[in-house]
């Protein structure tokens, strides 16, 4: 006798929900992350971007023998800060380079500020952060940049 059973052909309505739902999970859970890291990231280049003024502001303290006045944009070779897509303008004002970042990074990054001050030693500059960015990781991401016992100095302002 044949069996009158007939085969199964595709997926049942239950097991395309189930896998609708997995996606849809999924989706809920790596969307915050990955919109955490795309604002890691756009801090982070802004950080970068800063690199040529750090330089030329460092030079400039060789050249004075160790003090900051005078190391101002326009000044003793600190040249003028050509914006990017991160970072919307730079000011250097007796060694300190402020960096006012762009619009359309984040919450919690847009229109706000990140400070480098410098701390000239006997034969290097160490740089420390600060910043108003309120957003947790990226603010983290900054403050991480700081040299070991920093501290408080560097701390973020809300």
């Amino acid at each position: 006798m044949q069996s009158t059973r007939l085969k199964q052909r595709g997926f049942t309505l239950i097991e395309l929900m189930i896998v609708v739902a997995i996606i849809g999970i999924l989706g809920a859970v790596g969307l915050p992350l990955y919109q955490n890291y795309i604002v890691k990231a756009r801090v982070g280049n802004a950080l970068r971007s800063a690199d040529a003024l750090k330089t030329a502001v460092g030079l400039c303290i060789q050249e004075q023998g160790g003090t900051l006045a005078g190391c101002s944009q326009g000044a003793q070779g600190v040249p003028a800060f050509t914006p990017t897509k991160e970072v919307a303008s730079a000011t250097v004002a007796d060694g300190v380079i402020t960096l006012t970042l762009a619009s359309g990074l984040g919450n919690g990054v847009d229109g706000r500020t990140i400070t480098f001050t410098p701390q000239p030693g006997t034969s290097s500059v160490v740089w420390l952060n600060s910043t108003s960015v309120s957003h947790d990781d990226a603010a983290e991401l900054i403050r991480r940049n700081n040299p070991a016992g920093a501290g408080s100095a560097a701390s973020a302002a809300s």
